[in-house]
């Protein structure tokens, strides 16, 4: 018996204060997760002491939890001990319970020690809506689940936002781009009750709804337009982001959406938009080094089909699996590879076909040609077909004057100098020649006879060279301009093999397409193939899917979801506080046919979202990281929509849906040093015109060095579902010194210049364009001090004035005087930089 120190006694013998009811899933797990599963848990290879904490009948058996018997349970004794050899968590662990973490162990055992089935797990029910005592708050369900919270903790709502806040707030988390000053106004105007609910309506209904939405999804997908790793060459999958935000727009249901995107190309009949749908999954780095191993890439790939996918859907990190059973999470290594059997279908080598200089493209995919691809093509095919006819005619002139002249009468021949040794011998029968001289035969007549023909044909050579390069043309033309997307095609399968430790050369058992068996099983005559994991994943008794896109969607407009970590549903991740919305949520979304725009209206039009952001001291007392939904989320635009914000401000931007990427203003030399061969060109090829003022979305992606003025984006090397925000100079300096910024106040003050002749209508006009309300009083007299003292800078320094309006593409007007103008443009850029310019409030 170990040493039960006197401390833990006295506690036991004076009972628990406290007789509250311990959660297992909220209290007791996260403990054991994090301390204990790593060497009693799922993952035999690393199990201590043949002891399994995450299961109860192990952790009975044992006597490490005695059940309402805490003097004789072995893990309090444990992590009470105060010897190193019997500490637990031992030392070297560098983990420490708590003196709150060990009474709520205490406490648990206690009451009997009860485990039960990780929440995530277990298929969402529907539950009852809870009453609420500020019946008059709640405009749908959603606001009694959140106010019921909130009256429990002694806390009250939120004032609803004012009108201007709530059309910037709808405009920013649903198309990413500014209220004209028009809209603000008619929507204040309104006074009708449907005005909300009509606003949102239309911008549901907006052709930029889908863009904005499309954001998120690619950074899941880790959408790129290059390959990665060194060459890093282009690829075309475009032709994919364009499906998303079509798909976005037409509200495809979210188990379509699923299906199309890993199966479509096993529906019947499949359509054109259901094979790029499949690009989803080939939106992965591809290696097309020398030294690159075909079958190690091969594997590399599947491995990150099985984490995105798993991320994307299940919302689990399942990579752990690839080498060993899952450590937290009840996840084997035979799951893992079972689940990637369905991957393992692919005719594809691991390694890209180089179809010119820059592009690498790895089959199977479609040809994609557009419009212009194909006035381009027919115009090549065109002049291949004339220089055909030119050719053909040369060469039948040819063909008959060698005719003549040498497969004719042999006595004719003989005077056209056929030497005498050749004559000697063709007077002899074929059974009277020597080896040798039909050797000798063979060389003369091949010498005789290629200085006829080459004589012959001599006129064709301009002919065929008029062909070939026709055909060259439009070989290179198709190598570097017709879009190739990558899709999903299966071929025979493959055997698939349990690889240990994730070493594609060291295969273990054989195993079959399965699912894993902590999760339901395959639907009723599903296949054994991607189209059966698909359906599996949207099959109604599913435990995550629902549960993880929801909390996305919610993640989306409040800037954090209902389970913090939406990467992990696992056993480490955060209990959500607000569970049981999160399974209404997400039994309302799959029995109402998985539509995402009737569920965004739904959380849209809440009060829960209405509220204004303005934090109070209540707030800070007891809920400073807004848990409990007690005013509106605060937070900075991510910075492609801090990019589009500014261009949309000024009229500089251009808001064509779709097409090829684009390359907007960069920084010299920062693709340039990726090159270290001559065979790869990495000059940034600059775009022009229009197309510098595309939105970000449309920006090339290159994977080994992303858009330079674009900070906290994924990498889009691996799948990506929670923004990161971070705080550094550089963000600053970008934004005051870049010319998509420097550009857009230049113009934003040329407009407003040529649209007020007062300096304070001026400021207004370009104030309210940005920041969606007029100015007050004190913050038009701080605008127009601004505005006179760099006025005075730059008409002391004309020069200065001219370099900075130069900046950009775009011409300036030159009747416009020059001070006034570099003076505003000054402060337009600053307007562009105010805390309220760049936050959705």
């Amino acid at each position: 018996m170990l040493f039960v120190l006197p401390l833990l006694m006295s506690t036991l013998s004076l009972g628990y204060a406290d007789e509250s009811p311990v959660d297992f899933n909220r209290d007791i797990r996260p403990i054991l997760s994090e301390n204990c599963f790593y060497c009693h848990g799922q993952d035999g290879n690393k199990r201590k002491a043949d002891l399994r904490l995450d299961q109860k009948e192990s952790a009975f058996k044992s006597g490490a939890i005695v059940p309402k018997d805490v003097a004789k349970s072995e893990l309090v004794k444990r992590i009470h001990s105060d010897k190193a050899v019997e500490l637990m968590p031992p030392a070297k662990s560098n983990r420490r319970l708590s003196a709150e973490q060990k009474k709520l162990l205490e406490r648990w055992i206690n009451q009997g020690g009860e485990y039960s089935s990780h929440w995530a797990f277990v298929a969402p029910v529907r539950p009852t809506v809870p009453m609420v005592k500020n019946k008059s708050w709640v405009r749908n369900p959603i606001d009694n689940f959140v106010l019921a919270k909130l009256e429990t903790v002694g806390l009250v709502p939120s004032p609803e936002a004012d009108k201007i806040t709530l059309i910037k707030r709808l405009s920013i988390d649903l198309t990413g781009l500014p209220p004209t000053p028009k809209e603000v106004d008619d929507f204040i105007a309104d006074k009708s009750e449907k005005a909300y609910e009509s606003l949102v309506d239309r911008l549901l209904a907006s052709k930029h709804y889908g863009e904005r939405m499309a954001l998120g999804w690619l950074d899941a997908a880790r959408y790129a337009d290059s390959n990665g790793f060194q060459q890093d060459g282009d690829t075309w999958q475009w032709m994919w982001r364009d499906w998303v935000v079509r798909a976005f727009n037409d509200d495809l249901p979210f188990d379509q959406f699923t299906i199309w995107q890993l199966a479509g190309d096993l529906l019947p009949d499949a359509t054109q938009d259901q094979k790029i749908a499949t690009g989803f999954n080939r939106n992965h780095l591809l290696n097309g080094e020398g030294g690159a191993i075909a079958e190690e890439q091969r594997n590399v790939i599947l491995f990150d089909r099985m984490d995105t996918t798993s991320t994307t859907w299940l919302g689990l990190t399942m990579a752990c699996a690839q080498c060993h059973d899952h450590k937290y999470d009840p996840i084997t290594q035979k799951d893992y590879y079972s689940l990637m059997d369905a991957f393992n279908r692919l005719p594809e080598s691991g390694t890209p076909q180089f179809f010119s200089s820059r592009i690498r493209v790895a089959s199977p995919f479609l040809e994609l040609p557009t419009e212009e691809n194909k006035v381009k093509i027919a115009g090549f095919e065109t002049q291949i077909k004339a220089a055909e006819g030119d050719a053909k005619k040369v060469v039948n002139a040819a063909y008959d004057k060698w005719n003549k002249e040498v497969v004719g009468d042999v006595k004719k021949a003989m005077e056209k100098g056929v030497p005498e040794s050749v004559l000697k011998v063709l007077k002899k029968g074929e059974a009277d020649r020597s080896d040798a001289e039909k050797k000798a035969l063979a060389n003369d007549l091949r010498k005789y006879f290629d200085e006829k023909v080459k004589a012959g044909l001599t006129g064709k050579d301009a002919a065929v060279a008029k062909l070939e390069s026709a055909k060259k043309q439009l070989n290179d033309y198709k190598g570097d301009k017709l879009p190739r997307a990558m899709v999903m095609s299966d071929a025979k399968p493959r055997e698939t093999k349990i690889l240990d430790r994730g070493e594609y050369l060291n295969p273990k058992e054989k195993v079959s397409f399965n699912t894993p068996e902590f999760l339901p099983k395959l639907p009723k005559d599903a296949p054994l193939n991607r189209l059966g994991l698909a359906q599996w994943l949207v099959a109604p008794e599913h435990p995550l899917t629902s549960r993880v896109q929801v909390n996305r969607i919610w993640q989306h407009f409040f800037a954090t979801g209902l389970v913090k970590t939406s990467e992990d549903f696992g056993v480490q991740s955060e209990f959500p506080i607000h569970g049981q919305l999160l399974d209404w949520l997400a039994v309302e979304f799959r029995e109402k046919g998985w539509r995402t725009k009737a569920m965004q209206k739904m959380i849209l039009t809440s009060a829960t979202y209405r509220q204004a952001s303005k934090t109070t001291p209540e707030h800070r007392a007891l809920d400073p990281e807004n848990k409990y939904y007690s005013r509106s989320g605060r937070f900075r635009l991510p910075s492609p929509l801090l990019r589009d914000w500014a261009l949309a401000s000024s009229g500089l931007i251009d808001l064509k849906v779709g097409g090829a990427p684009v390359y907007p203003y960069q920084p010299d030399g920062v693709w340039e040093a990726l090159a270290i061969t001559k065979e790869r060109d990495f000059t940034y090829p600059a775009s022009s015109g229009k197309d510098l003022y595309r939105r970000s979305l449309y920006t090339f992606w290159r994977r080994t060095v992303g858009p330079a003025n674009m900070f906290d984006v994924s990498n889009r090397q691996t799948c990506r579902v929670r923004q990161s925000t971070t705080s550094t100079p550089l963000h600053a300096l970008t934004m005051l010194n870049d010319p998509t910024w420097v550009e857009a106040a230049r113009v934003l003050a040329q407009e407003s210049m040529k649209a007020n002749k007062d300096v304070d209508a001026r400021l207004a006009d370009a104030f309210r364009k940005v920041i969606c309300r007029a100015p007050t009083a004190e913050e038009t007299k701080i605008l127009r001090r601004a505005f006179a003292k760099q006025v005075a800078i730059y008409k002391a320094d004309p020069m200065g004035a001219k370099a900075f309006l130069s900046m950009g593409s775009s011409k300036r007007d030159e009747s416009l005087d020059l001070s006034s103008h570099a003076g505003l443009s000054a402060v337009c850029l600053a307007i562009l930089n105010l805390d309220e310019a760049m936050t959705r409030e």
